[in-house]
């Protein structure tokens, strides 16, 4: 019997959800006296994960599998859980995960739930906190079935380490002809840019930014910061950015370290995406913004006046620490 985790990856390499993910299944192994195994999709070396506490990697690697299908992705993590007959199953509550965990679930005929924010307050029964009604409150959940699906908010653990000897493993399941009847033709990323999913730091531009003519002093301190780049929902409806940059309840949900909002005013949706971002800025010149009332740090001035002085500061203060 063991913990099993889906370490989700990217291009080759993992996300740091996965380490994320196999540090909170670690400390669950240890006061329930079993062992951590992940399953990676497309992965060479699962290697990295030893660091972080898992014993055991089941590596699927299939042409079948490059592009993305949740019904195939969700029976090969049943399969592999029926295999290591695991009573938990974890997954990142990212938007990949989020359509796989339910499926699974179904498939293990097991509780489920979502955005857990630490780890259980108790194991028997299973109970765990985790964000409702849109990230305005936390209720404690109670999952009494054999088998238990839990889906983790990012950056609510945080990573550990805790090197283990990690043994891997090739697994072949069975793929089902009947989940791939949807083709993915092709599939254009943006390489070399921090994503959304990814980022500790998010900044974040409204129509407050006037057009997508000045987008780019929002890029300079993103660079600066190591940030990934996002916008509100008006601001990609406007054709300003790309709506894979949309955040908010309506567009990608976001729990950074650090999210700084620019010329955005904070419509209920766009907070509710955002809340649980640890720590939020806002820059606005509108003092009355809503968005003041939930920030943890607010400028009220002219973005187009502070953004540039403030990307210098932190490219000087970059350069005095390197």
């Amino acid at each position: 019997m063991s913990i099993l985790i889906y370490a989700e990856s990217a291009e080759g390499k993992f996300k740091k959800t996965a380490f994320e993910l196999a540090s909170y299944a670690k400390k669950i192994a240890a006061e329930t006296g079993t062992t951590v195994t992940a399953v990676t999709i497309n992965i060479s070396d699962a290697s990295a994960l030893a660091a972080y506490g898992v014993d055991k990697a089941l590596n699927v690697n299939t042409d079948k599998l490059k592009a993305f299908n949740a019904k195939a992705y969700a029976d090969v993590i049943k399969q592999a859980a029926v295999k290591e007959s695991s009573k938990f199953v974890l997954f990142s509550s990212n938007t990949d995960s989020l359509y796989i965990a339910p499926l699974v679930a179904v498939g293990l005929e097991a509780g489920y739930a979502s955005n857990v924010v630490g780890l259980p307050q108790s194991i028997s029964p299973l109970q765990v906190k985790r964000h409702a009604f849109s990230n305005k409150a936390f209720t404690v959940t109670e999952i009494t079935t054999d088998v238990k699906v839990l889906a983790i908010g990012k950056n609510s653990f945080g990573l550990v380490e805790s090197a283990s000897s990690l043994a891997q493993e090739d697994f072949a399941p069975s793929l089902n002809d009947n989940d791939f009847t949807v083709k993915v033709e092709s599939s254009e990323k943006v390489t070399g840019k921090v994503t959304i999913a990814d980022a500790e730091i998010v900044v974040s531009g409204g129509r407050g930014l006037k057009g997508p003519e000045n987008w780019g002093m929002l890029e300079d301190l993103a660079s600066a910061l190591g940030a990934a780049t996002a916008c509100s929902k008006p601001v990609s409806d406007l054709g300003w950015r790309p709506h894979s940059e949309h955040v908010g309840q309506t567009g990608k949900p976001v729990a950074a370290n650090l999210y700084i909002a620019l010329g955005i005013s904070g419509a209920i949706q766009h907070i509710a995406g955002i809340n649980s971002s640890k720590v939020k800025v806002v820059i606005n010149s509108d003092a009355d913004a809503p968005f003041f009332k939930v920030a943890d740090y607010g400028v009220v001035g002219d973005v187009f006046d502070i953004v540039p002085k403030l990307t210098e500061k932190i490219k000087a203060f970059k350069a005095q620490n390197s």
